[in-house]
């Protein structure tokens, strides 16, 4: 685990978590701790209902919120399942598909500014010593801003943003991590689900489903989300790039655990000096205290 700098005034209030540190995500089948580094990879969820892909996504996003070098945009048409995040992201999007459609564009500006940037220094990627934040975009249900929600038009324009941030956006420290309860071909088509280093197929009702979300030929080889109980809720198969899939069981946040870390994470991302907050009491003069 990284930690941050201590300051030159005032008083740290903690340990600093990073995005280019291994995120606990939950454990495996035998009990072993499950790590994933999401700096320069993307991650998938697909799943029924109540699978546990929003557990997955507040995990994540509980990390990023902790991260010292980290930023949060988060795009949550149901508002609730991302909500509690809000004071501490950049960006928080609702059910307003212009306004999705606006901060992946401007995504899409500081993502080739950052690529121009790396190649005036002879780079490939960023890395933790940069100093650059890591854009951490979390989209809650992808079909509802691809299929549900504004005109055909605009849909297909932010299936093409979001692909072009997934293809291009890590090396440029912008990961992004999607889920959604429709794994269908017309949701997540080849072309970006091979896009996302990570994937992880919650609960699907049928194996292609499942195919959908892990690949082709998974569920054939006996690795399918189909298998997972409707009463095991956080279950699903991960796969990462060029891997096999992996049973694990998500790490679950209480709605009050949280609102306890979002409050803490909004406080310690204030702009306002720990001086003003915290008395000086290097500058108490002792002799007239006593």
């Amino acid at each position: 685990m990284t930690t941050a700098t201590a300051p030159t005034a005032g008083i740290p209030v903690g340990p600093g978590l990073s995005m280019f540190d291994p995120i606990f995500v939950g454990i495996d089948e035998f009990g072993h701790p499950v790590y994933i580094t999401l700096a320069y990879r993307n991650l998938l969820a697909g799943g029924e209902p109540g699978g546990g892909k929003s557990g997955l996504l507040n995990t994540i996003a509980a990390h990023a919120a902790l991260s010292v070098d980290s930023r949060l945009v988060l795009l949550d048409g149901k508002l609730v399942e991302l909500g509690q995040w809000e004071d501490c992201a950049d960006a928080f999007i609702g059910p307003d598909i212009t306004a999705a459609l606006d901060v992946l564009k401007r995504l899409q500006v500081v993502m080739n500014n950052r690529y121009a940037w790396l190649r005036a220094h002879g780079r490939r990627k960023l890395t933790a010593a940069d100093g650059l934040s890591v854009i951490t975009v979390l989209v809650d249900e992808i079909a509802f801003y691809s299929a549900t929600v504004g005109s055909k038009q605009e849909q297909e324009e932010f299936v093409a943003l979001l692909r072009d941030l997934v293809a291009r956006g890590r090396a440029a420290g912008i990961p992004v991590v999607a889920a959604t309860q429709r794994p269908s071909f017309d949701i997540i088509p080849t072309s970006l689900r091979d896009l996302f280093g990570y994937r992880a197929a919650f609960r699907c009702t049928t194996p292609n489903s499942s195919n959908i979300v892990l690949g082709h030929g998974w569920a054939e080889q006996g690795y399918t989300a189909t298998d997972i109980s409707p009463s095991n809720q956080g279950a699903a198969y991960l796969i990462a790039e060029g891997g096999t899939p992996q049973r694990i069981k998500v790490a679950y946040l209480s709605d009050s655990q949280i609102a306890g870390i979002a409050d803490y994470a909004a406080w310690i991302r204030r702009p306002r000096p720990l001086p003003a907050l915290v008395p000086d009491l290097t500058r108490v003069d002792l002799g007239m205290a006593a």
